[in-house]
């Protein structure tokens, strides 16, 4: 997970890429999330990376993304260079201590 701070403008991109959205994520660990929750305030506390969008994510939200591999999947079977794609908007996440 990470929360989105930014949006990315390319000024050169593959031709199959022509028009994607790209955003600025910080990911997220564990801690960052249980305390994200408890502010209300999503901050990831990872390197920011680049991420693929189609969702229309906002700065300040939380998404689920994936990365390497996976974040090509979406695009089979053209062989596109994603290298992060945001596959979820999350609009509510609750955390259960076992």
């Amino acid at each position: 997970m990470g929360s989105v701070v930014g949006n990315v403008t390319l000024k050169r991109v593959h031709p199959i890429l022509t028009g994607a959205r790209w955003i600025l994520v910080s990911p997220m660990s564990l801690n960052a999330l249980k305390s994200s929750l408890a502010c209300g305030e999503p901050a990831g506390d990872g390197e920011e990376i680049v991420v693929y969008d189609d969702l229309g994510v906002g700065v300040g939200q939380l998404i689920a993304f994936s990365e390497g591999g996976e974040a090509a999947a979406p695009f089979i079977p053209e062989k596109v260079p994603v290298d992060a794609f945001c596959g979820l908007l999350l609009d509510k996440v609750v955390l259960e201590d076992r």
